[in-house]
């Protein structure tokens, strides 16, 4: 085993990737650029997979045999922003405290990413028969876009999986199940006029007001089928607008109004039915009523972000494997969306369990308890012998 690899605290760890201020609309490459001389440091191969823009990487790394799949530990290294929020200390020094860690994406998830980097040195003393992968990400928080093109490479010039392990923050619990999240803009044209003449026109706000409407119509079907599993909280599929602006005052028949909307599906919900019931409104109610003084205006719907929901595989050996390492007898789901979705499309065996609490996370004074730092090197230091054992 190397010597001269850089040895760190998961706490030292932690501390050091909180320090690099990656909000989703910046680039991660100077943490990514600090990972990579670290695992350097441990003669640790790793790919990095930059983004379009090359202003944003992933990185997959390898621990163990290089010529077969093992288990992903995957995290993101975005977090959110910290504009506006009331924090008591600079959020990007990681600040330990009454048994806390307080640091932006100290819980979400950096916490999860500092474990398995501090435990490098370890997984490579086990002297693995499994490989640990260990991938980190970008833009979760925004599109959950960027393990995408590093999925991709799966099965051809990077090994493919046997499962993967999203260490988003579940107490450790094991989660096999959350709902997709899909966003969209609609945005109306309409055209400007008095508002003493509105056949002169065609309001772009009245008819926004009419496809949410339709939304909220929609969401309240969703809400009567229900959640046939009985495991989701709330158990149905969501449909929520929120944010509406147009218009120019009062007085003016409004030329433009668009409205940010989503859905959190159940695993079972088909993705194009909502989009699909809003589009056959807009275009057999909405516009109708919108162009019904002359040929004024259009309706458009663009989609943004598209996270796939993760459904149950029970038995799987993603499922399995986390439920021992954990010492869980059963699964939960979370409300909340994460990468696993695309992992899973891609067909890996996928679970979702990492240290801490989602109810810290996204907030002022952001934290992890180190008891749950703790644990989540005890559960990684399981999966090391693990896969130490075959």
């Amino acid at each position: 085993m190397p010597s001269n690899g850089q040895r760190l605290t998961p706490l030292e760890m932690l501390a050091k990737l909180v320090s690099f201020d990656t909000e989703s609309t910046k680039s991660n490459l100077a943490l990514i650029a600090f990972v990579e001389a670290y695992l350097t440091s441990w003669n640790v191969p790793y790919v990095r997979v930059p983004n379009e823009a090359g202003d944003k990487a992933a990185l997959f790394a390898t621990i163990g045999p290089q010529n077969k799949g093992g288990i992903v530990l995957s995290g993101h290294t975005d977090v959110v922003p910290v504009a506006g929020q009331p924090w008591t200390s600079d959020p990007f020094v990681l600040r330990v405290e009454n048994g806390r860690a307080y640091g932006r994406g100290a819980v979400d998830m950096k916490a999860f990413d500092a474990l398995a980097l501090a435990l490098v040195p370890e997984f490579l003393a086990a002297d693995l028969k499994t490989p640990i992968h260990i991938m980190l990400s970008y833009d979760e928080e925004t599109t959950c876009l960027g393990v995408v093109d590093t999925i991709r490479r799966f099965g051809h010039d990077l090994p493919l999986p046997k499962a993967v392990i999203v260490g988003e923050p579940t107490m450790l619990e094991v989660v096999d199940a959350h709902k997709s999240v899909v966003t969209f803009t609609t945005t109306v044209h309409g055209l400007e006029a008095h508002s003493s003449k509105p056949y002169l026109g065609a309001s772009a706000v009245m008819t926004a007001a009419e496809m949410i409407a339709e939304l909220n119509r929609i969401a309240d079907e969703m809400m009567e089928r229900g959640d046939a599993s009985g495991r989701f909280d709330p158990p149905y599929t969501t449909v929520h607008v929120g944010v509406v602006s147009g218009g120019t005052a009062r007085n003016i028949i409004s030329k433009s109004c668009s409205f940010h909307w989503e859905f959190r599906g159940l695993p079972s919900q088909d993705p194009s039915e909502i989009p699909e019931r809003l589009d056959t409104f807009a275009r057999e109610v909405a516009l109708k009523r919108l162009n019904r003084f002359g040929e004024f205006g259009r309706i458009e719907t663009k989609p943004h972000a598209h996270v796939p929901g993760l459904a149950p595989q029970s038995g799987s050996f993603a499922e399995t494997l986390a439920l021992r390492l954990a010492g869980k007898n059963r699964t939960q789901t979370v409300p909340f969306g994460t990468e696993a979705g695309h992992y899973q499309s891609a067909g890996i065996p996928t679970v979702v369990c990492g240290p801490g609490s989602i109810d810290q996370a996204h907030q002022a004074d952001e934290y992890i308890t180190l008891d749950q730092l703790e644990a989540g090197a005890a559960f990684m230091r399981r999966l090391a012998a693990a896969c130490a054992a075959s």
